[in-house]
């Protein structure tokens, strides 16, 4: 099982898990992959737009030093209403499709308390794929996508097309970057990768690529099922992983899988310890983690289950301590410890070893990876080692060797 908070990496491990030992499924999939990374970008869209009025207004009547010292930065680029209202004028037919795109891919999920984004269910692209022979088909050249689904993407890929230049525009503006990297703006962390990659997505024969679909985020309800074929020593092993959405009102669901799991991949993503859960302002997401991390240990259901521990997003922390974050402002126990990625990183790895020795009820040896979901070889590296020593120790465990 793959178990994490919302937003910890488990959805990119398990297309990672994929494209190792099922590539050309994922293959199949990449047009289906289209209209959520066409959402991805028009959420970023909306939000820089949404931010943008409240920071330019409020900046004036911001007596903070951080804020004061965003004011110096902007207050060379002089007036900069007229120039926003037009490109936002211009953008407004693509954010408007937002709504009606997250409606088709997420099937009429709706999600309560104010988050936003694509939630969808265990075999969400059946819902934008043709059901049966009898039922609606796939429009010729949209990749198979359903009708309804093949519309409002073609919609949104011609919308994209017309304004990539004013998406552009907004996207290197100077005073967007200035918030941005004084984290005044602050966005789901693939909007960078596709922002940057408007003029290749914005084509009309555009299909995801592998790069593309590690970085989209999709969120998950419920519980997901995927199976994977795993060769060792000439014998071929049937691994089914289960993915699992990481909300604090889903983990309920987790419990009936517990019986039959092999083993527990935990996902702890330590670059956010300046974040807090969207669900609970506040709880910081490191805690958020240990705390789930405590439970999982200390789970008598889980007691004869291989642990595997991925202290995941190591990338996106040492941008943010390059670019100056303070691990203590957030993380007050970090102290006066130096704020690098060595020292930062070692604090967390610590942290969840002292859990695993205080609270692992079976005494279980604990395996820990630094990973970056998004690095491809590096994460394969990790899956192949993972795999063959939770299939080798099973084996071992219940005598087939």
């Amino acid at each position: 099982m793959l178990l994490g908070q919302a937003e910890s990496g488990k959805s990119t491990l398990q297309k990672q898990f994929q494209l190792y030992y099922a590539h050309h499924a994922l293959d199949h999939e990449r047009p289906l992959w289209r209209p959520v990374v066409y959402f991805n970008i028009l959420k970023a869209v909306r939000m820089i737009l949404d931010e943008l009025d409240h920071e330019l207004n409020n900046l004036s009547i911001d007596d903070s030093v951080e804020g004061q010292a965003v004011a110096h930065s902007l207050a060379p680029l002089g007036d900069l209403s007229e120039e926003f209202s037009r490109l936002r004028t211009k953008l407004v037919p693509l954010v408007a499709m937002e709504d009606s795109l997250a409606s088709e891919l997420s099937g009429g999920v709706a999600v309560t308390g104010g988050r936003t984004g694509v939630y969808v269910r265990a075999g969400w692209q059946a819902l934008v794929t043709p059901l049966s022979p009898n039922r609606s088909r796939a429009l010729p050249g949209t990749g198979g996508l359903s009708p309804a689904v093949a519309q409002v993407t073609s919609l949104a890929s011609r919308t994209l097309i017309s304004v990539q230049n004013d998406v552009d525009e907004l996207w290197k503006h100077p005073a967007v970057r200035i918030l941005v990297n004084n984290r005044r703006i602050r966005l789901d962390e693939s909007a960078p990768f596709f922002l940057d990659s408007i003029k290749r997505v914005a084509q009309p024969d555009y299909l995801p690529s592998t790069a593309d679909l590690l970085n989209v985020r999709l969120q998950t309800l419920g519980v997901a099922e995927h199976s994977f074929d795993i060769e060792l020593c000439g014998s071929r092993y049937n691994w089914l992983m289960y993915d699992v959405g990481g909300a604090r009102g889903q983990r309920h669901a987790w419990v009936p899988y517990f019986d039959d799991a092999t083993a527990i991949i935990f996902l702890a993503p330590i670059s956010a310890f300046d974040q807090y859960l969207e669900e609970d302002p506040r709880t910081n997401r490191v805690d958020d983690s240990l705390q789930l991390f405590t439970a999982i240990c200390s789970n008598k259901l889980l007691k004869n289950s291989h642990l595997v521990l991925m202290l995941n997003k190591t990338d996106l922390l040492r941008k943010k301590l390059e670019a100056g974050v303070k691990v203590r402002k957030y993380i007050t126990s970090y102290g006066d410890r130096p704020n690098t990625y060595a020292d930062v990183s070692e604090y967390f790895r610590a942290h969840f070893i002292q859990v695993h020795r205080r609270h692992d009820i079976s005494r279980r040896a604990l395996y820990v990876h630094f990973t970056s979901m998004l690095d491809i070889r590096a994460t394969q590296d990790i899956i192949v080692n993972v795999g063959e020593a939770i299939i080798r120790s099973h084996i071992a465990k219940t005598g087939l060797a």
